[in-house]
C-alpha cells in the first residue's frame, strides 16, 4: 500500500515508556489509508516526569489530531482530557484521545473490548467461568470492566499495589453485580487467566502467576506484545492451554480505535460532555 506523507497528512502519536513495543503506528498509518484518510501514527516516548509538558505541548500542534496512550500513561491522560465516553469515566483512564472541536481532548479505553475480543477469537466465552486477573493498571481495569460485563461468575483480582486493586475491586462491585474478589497469583480452579502487567516484557521478569499451577483446560491472556509470546504464554502453551496474546489484543481494538479517532464510534453518544 502506498502511503504517501505530506505537510497535509494528520499526525497521530502513540506515547508510553517504553514505546519499543507497540504495534499500532505502522498497523494504524495502513489503516488510515485503507479508509482513505490521510494521517499516520508516529511512537513518542515519554516519561512520567516529562508527561505534563508533552500535553501541554501537544494541546498546540495544530496538525496533531489523536493520542494513543500506553503504559504508564493512562490514568494521566485521562486526568488531561476535557471529556471521556461512560467507560473511560468509570475507569478513571483512556488509552485513546482525539481532539476536540475547541481544540481540547475526549478520550476513551477499549483495551478492555481488546482482550475480550482476543479471547473470544480464539474460542473462549468468558460468560459463567471463573477469571484471574493480574494488574488492576490502566489495561487490567479496563479488561476487569470487560470481563465482569461479559458476564464472568467471579473475578479474582491480583495487584502489587493493593489500594488500586482494592479499588477497582469496589469500583466494579459497584455495578451491582459483586463478582470481584481479592485474588492471588495461583491460577488453580481458574477458567480464564489474563496477565494486564509488564511482567514477561524484559529476559529475567518473574512469571505474573505461578504457572506450575496452571490447569490445560485453562485459557491463558495476555496484553504483552514484545516478545511475540510471553514467557506466561510459552508455560501455557506447554501444559496445553489455549492462549491469546497482546498481537492478538492489539488486532481485536485496532478498529475500535480506529473508529474513535475518525469519529465512527458508537461510544461517542456516551459522552458526560459535549465533544
Amino acid at each position: 500500500m502506498d502511503i504517501n506523507i505530506t505537510g497535509a497528512t494528520r499526525l497521530n502519536v502513540i506515547v508510553g515508556d517504553p514505546i519499543a513495543q507497540v504495534k499500532s503506528p505502522g498497523g494504524m498509518t495502513r489503516a488510515f489509508a485503507a479508509r482513505g484518510h490521510d494521517g499516520v501514527v508516529v511512537p513518542v516516548q515519554v516519561s512520567t516526569a516529562d508527561l505534563a509538558d508533552f500535553l501541554d505541548l501537544a494541546d498546540r500542534l495544530h496538525n496533531l489530531d489523536g493520542i494513543i496512550v500506553t503504559v504508564p500513561h493512562k490514568f494521566a491522560c485521562y486526568a488531561h482530557c476535557a471529556s471521556a465516553t461512560a467507560r473511560g469515566e468509570f475507569l478513571g483512564a483512556v488509552n485513546i484521545m482525539r481532539r476536540r472541536s475547541d481544540r481540547r481532548w475526549h478520550g476513551e479505553m477499549v483495551d478492555g473490548l481488546g482482550f475480550l475480543g482476543a479471547v473470544r477469537a480464539k474460542g473462549c466465552n468468558p460468560a459463567g467461568k471463573r477469571a484471574l486477573l493480574v494488574g488492576a493498571g490502566g489495561a487490567g481495569s479496563a479488561i476487569g470492566l470487560a470481563l465482569v460485563d461479559a458476564g464472568v461468575r467471579e473475578l479474582a483480582i491480583h495487584d502489587q499495589d493493593v489500594a488500586r486493586r482494592d479499588g477497582l475491586i469496589t469500583r466494579l462491585n459497584a455495578k451491582g453485580m459483586g463478582r470481584a474478589i481479592i485474588g492471588t497469583p495461583d491460577p488453580t480452579g481458574f477458567d480464564l487467566v489474563g496477565n494486564a502487567t509488564p511482567a514477561g516484557m524484559k529476559p529475567g521478569d518473574p512469571f505474573p502467576i505461578d504457572v506450575a499451577r496452571l490447569s490445560p483446560g485453562a485459557f491463558v491472556g495476555c496484553v504483552i506484545t514484545v516478545p511475540a509470546a510471553s514467557p506466561m504464554i510459552e508455560a501455557a502453551r506447554t501444559v496445553g492451554c489455549s492462549t491469546s496474546t497482546g498481537t492478538d489484543m492489539y488486532h481485536a481494538l485496532q478498529g475500535a480505535m480506529l473508529d474513535f479517532l475518525l469519529f465512527a464510534d458508537a461510544v461517542s453518544t456516551e459522552l458526560h460532555a459535549s465533544p
